[in-house]
């Protein structure tokens, strides 16, 4: 190789040294300004990483990224505060949150996320930890790495609970709302602000005359209405300008009338609506009132006719306020008292007719009326001419419209000439008491001072009889036994008497008595021969009376039916029949029998059909007296040699 191609290889090589040089160069500068870069990357990758990390705890509401198996990967607070988990410190799966009805829309939604890489509007119910059941709102999408490849899921969950329950019952309150004017005693219209019908109900096309079903009416237009109805009317033409003025108007209208040409007569009502400052529809109401102007026809004709007769009646009408303040008299009223209208208009009843603390008794009785109390009350007054009357009076409230007590009203009858005929009345009883204790008394003086004469008799006649033994003869016998039994009589006779007038006299208590057990014990105590049997065929009941005088009752009843059995088999039959108010007992024998012309007689004094020496025609009077004295009834019915039934009632408070 020559000198000269060595040279061109060493200036080659040089060159080729010398851009090495200046391409390490380069190279050094580049990576240092890579290296700074790179730092730069890093620093914003950092703030940007903190960035959503302050986004991702602080947003306020559920974020939620899980992976592709559903498994949930992270929980922002939001999230951790409404499902209740924390997945740092436990496995959760989206499938264990889906409400169990919601499940098929769930997988469907899923589907959408994994073909769409999203879904919008997810509404679903969804269980907590705690099993509560929460109505949510998703938003969500996939997670794609820098190969756009999917690698999670995330989603904006939202708790829509409180919403959801507003909704529903909103929508609840809607359907009641239509459900109450489809089936109102009104005829409803609601149109919008353009006259379209929103709603109607069943009575307004029936007040219309409308052949149609309200769901029809729906959507038609109402502009021409007024004029497809005047027809209806008296008046047609009022009837369509009223309406247009009304429109035009757009205020509250009430009671407005119309009349039809069928009689009928239409109250209207018009709501206009109006929100946000925005007229947005109105709402007519028809109602039928034809029934109720009649009504006020007939009370005015009522009230005429009536205030007439109340003007003139011989009772006295007055009417006060709360505050015992005359409003109104009538003329009877004006007669009673002796004042006139002008005098007693807003003067105060009770300073006028007060007499002695009376008062007292107008302000109680006032406070009654206040409490809406009715009832009646005698009063002491002084009329005009200072004359003491007294008046019956009959209170009762008065009341306003909305049931208010705002007074009353009271009726006046003067009583003062029954009140004297009544204190009159007490001192006769008054006197009637002292004469039947002075009777009672007497009766026993009389009783005592007739018996000792008889038994004075009788001790003679037996004197006799024992002195003369063996010296009289049979019918000397026959007139001293013939005496004896009479003065036996009569000592009989004297005791029932002095029974019979102490009937009403004695006083004693009333007490619980068992008239089974009393019965059972008198059948014991009375003589009843062999041959007469006494049933008793349903049980007696207990009674609050005077024990010793139903005792005579029954006493009496039985020793009669015994006395007067005729038959070889003799049945006495005691029942009683529960009446509601009282108990009707009976007594029924198969005695001898009583013929009718003698049922009253029987139970008058010293009246025995049969003039034994053991009847005094007494005992049937006692019994008589004393089922008066408990304000009873007695009474028998009888077939004469067949049967007698002796019936009497008492009451169940005596």
């Amino acid at each position: 190789m020559g000198q000269e191609q060595l040279d061109v290889l060493k200036r080659a090589l040089q060159r080729e040294k010398a851009a090495r040089k200046a391409a390490e160069k380069i190279l050094e500068e580049k990576s240092r300004q890579l290296y700074t870069t790179s730092q730069k990357l890093g620093e914003l990758l950092d703030e940007k990483s903190a960035q959503l990390q302050g986004v991702f705890e602080n947003i306020v509401d559920a974020y939620v990224i899980m992976d592709l198996n559903g498994d949930v990967l992270k929980l922002n607070e939001a999230a951790v505060k409404l499902f209740g988990y924390n997945v740092e410190e436990e496995a959760l799966n989206v499938v264990s949150l889906i409400y169990k009805e919601d499940y098929q829309y769930a997988m469907e939604s899923y589907s959408e996320l994994n073909s769409k890489g999203f879904f919008k509007d997810y509404e679903a119910r969804v269980y907590t930890k705690s099993g509560e059941v929460k109505w949510v709102h998703i938003n969500a999408s996939i997670i794609y790495n820098k190969y756009k490849t999917a690698i999670a899921a995330q989603g904006i969950v939202r708790d829509i609970t409180k919403q959801k329950l507003s909704d529903e019952q909103l929508v609840k309150s809607e359907s009641r709302l239509s459900t109450l004017i489809l089936n109102l005693d009104s005829g409803v219209l609601l149109e919008d602000e353009d006259r379209k019908i929103v709603l109607t109900n069943k009575k307004f096309c029936e007040l219309l005359q409308i052949p149609v079903d309200p769901e029809f009416l729906k959507g038609q237009d109402c502009s021409n209405a007024a004029e497809q109805s005047k027809g209806l009317f008296e008046n047609e033409e009022e009837f369509v300008k009223r309406i247009d003025t009304i429109l035009k108007n757009k205020k509250v209208v009430l009671s407005d009338e119309l009349t039809m040409k069928n009689g009928i007569i239409l109250e209207r009502d018009f709501v206009p609506i109006i929100k946000d400052d925005i007229y947005r529809g109105h709402l007519w109401a028809y109602r039928d009132i034809t029934l109720k102007r009649t009504y006020r026809k007939s009370l005015e004709a009522q009230k005429q006719k009536y205030s007439s007769i109340i003007a003139n009646m011989n009772l006295g009408l007055v009417e006060v306020n709360n505050d015992d303040e005359i409003l109104m008299i009538n003329q009877s009223f004006a007669e009673m008292s002796g004042y006139s209208e002008e005098e007693l208009i807003g003067e105060k009843g009770g300073e006028i007719f007060q007499k002695d603390n009376d008062v007292d008794i107008i302000d109680i009785e006032n406070k009654k009326r206040q409490e809406g109390e009715s009832n009646s009350y005698e009063l002491k007054v002084k009329n005009k001419a200072g004359e003491t009357r007294y008046w019956l009076i009959s209170g009762a409230p008065n009341y306003d419209f909305a049931g208010n007590v705002v007074g009353s009203i009271g009726i006046h009858l003067d009583i003062t000439d029954f009140k004297s005929l009544e204190l009159q009345k007490e001192k006769l009883l008054l006197k009637l008491e002292k004469s039947n204790n002075e009777l009672h008394e007497y009766a026993h003086v009389v009783s005592h001072d007739l018996k000792s004469p008889l038994r004075s008799i009788d001790a003679l006649v037996s004197w006799l009889k024992e002195d003369n033994k063996g010296k009289f003869d049979e019918v000397s016998l026959q007139n001293l036994a013939h005496i004896e039994t009479t003065l036996e009589k009569m000592e009989q006779l004297i005791t029932d008497v002095l029974n019979y007038s102490s009937v009403g006299s004695d006083d004693n208590e009333k007490s619980e008595v068992d008239t089974n057990e009393l019965v059972q014990d008198l059948i014991q105590i009375l003589y009843v021969p062999d041959h007469i049997d006494i049933n008793i065929l349903n049980p007696l009941p207990v009674l609050n009376c005077d024990k010793t005088k139903i005792q005579q009752v029954f006493q009496n009843l039985i020793s009669n039916a015994v006395k007067f059995i005729d038959k070889d088999q003799g049945l006495i039959e005691i029942d009683v029949v529960d009446k509601i108010q009282y108990y009707q007992f009976s007594i029924k024998d198969n005695g001898i029998g009583i013929e009718e012309k003698f049922h009253n007689k029987i139970f008058k004094i010293f009246h025995a059909l049969n003039k034994s020496k053991d009847s005094t025609g007494i005992g049937l009077s006692i019994v008589k007296k004393i089922i008066d004295l408990h304000e009873g009834d007695i009474w028998l019915e009888s077939t004469p040699n067949v049967s007698t039934t002796f019936y009497f009632t008492l009451k169940k408070q005596s």
